[in-house]
């Protein structure tokens, strides 16, 4: 008898339903993998919850393991941490991290599963994709030491790079973001904390994660002449305006971006996506990085939860779905 497994689909814009699927067994070169957490990408998945993915954008937002097509039905996700049951010796029993959407097992290849460290927790494993993003951000980024920099928006990816930042020597680092709240995430993680009305300015660089026109000005605002801002936020089919001129050119600003689909050229020659992710797992053993998840469901009840994410009903930053032993 073949295996089965619960798999949570967008059924249509905004309503999410749990469906039974069956499984092949796995082949040679392929392993058998037990949901243990999965994370919800807030800003990513909730867009695509909305069915707001522009239509020239389906190919570059498909996720690695994505079945369906936009705007829906779809099954997606890609922060899934499980245990290996079946497959070669040397996996079998080991934590891995995997992109494939929220399921309660799953059969991929064994390329597309990534060890977890024994000194990182499952339930703290699953941060493995949105740290990955702001490994690429800040590879991008390239800030000196000494540096003044602000990181507009306190969302998971901002947070993250936040924390990494405060591991930078003698650089000035402060978190930015409308919500107060914020603040004792900020201590958490080892970085100041600022309203954008207070933020320091004479910054040489500034990552702007907030998803926001307003943070984006703002981030322009906040930065020194010749200063460049790294704009990592996505904005789905949403437009925004920037004052592009008043001092923009004589300060000789720079915008450019930063999308963790592609590793970034200013990285170490060779660095593959599996070396990538590597990393960001091995940086997951820090602790701090504990503060960036702030709610937990069942998955079973993830079809009513993903509503109140999207619509903020449900605040706060990574929401990680717990899977009950079977």
């Amino acid at each position: 008898m073949k295996p089965t497994a619960n798999a949570f689909w967008l059924r249509s814009p905004g309503r999410g339903e749990i469906r039974e699927e069956t499984l092949a067994a796995p082949a040679d070169g392929e392993v058998l993998v037990r949901a243990l957490y999965s994370g919800v990408s807030r800003g990513t998945e909730t867009l695509v919850f909305r069915g707001r993915v522009p239509e020239n954008q389906y190919a570059t937002m498909r996720a690695p393991f994505q079945e369906g097509e936009f705007p829906a039905p779809v099954k997606y996700g890609y922060l899934s941490v499980g245990l290996v049951e079946e497959g070669p010796d040397a996996l079998v029993g080991r934590t891995v991290f995997c992109l494939y959407p929220h399921q309660s097992r799953y059969v991929v290849p064994v390329s597309a599963v990534t060890v977890v460290p024994d000194s990182v927790p499952a339930a703290r494993a699953v941060l493995a994709g949105t740290v990955e993003t702001a490994v690429n951000a800040l590879w991008d980024a390239a800030p000196l030491v000494g540096d003044r920099i602000a990181v507009v928006g306190g969302g998971m990816v901002g947070c993250s790079v936040a924390a990494l930042l405060a591991r930078y020597p003698g650089v000035r680092v402060q978190l930015v973001d409308a919500d107060p709240a914020r603040a004792d995430i900020a201590r958490a993680l080892g970085v100041d904390f600022a309203l954008p009305g207070d933020a320091l300015g004479e910054c040489d660089l500034v990552v702007h994660a907030s998803a926001n026109e307003q943070g984006l000005v703002r981030s322009l605002e906040l930065l020194a002449s010749e200063g460049t801002v790294v704009e990592l936020s996505w904005y789905g089919d949403r437009r925004i305006a920037l004052p592009l001129g008043e001092a923009f050119h004589s300060r000789r600003l720079t915008i450019r971006s930063s999308q963790v689909g592609t590793v970034s050229p200013a990285g170490r020659v060779g660095r593959t996506y599996a070396d990538r992710l590597a990393l960001a797992l091995e940086l997951l053993a820090d602790a701090r990085f504990d503060a960036l998840v702030t709610g937990e469901c069942a998955f079973e009840e993830l079809p009513d939860v993903l509503p109140k994410l999207a619509s903020g009903e449900l605040p706060g930053m990574c929401h990680r779905v717990r899977y009950d032993a079977e």
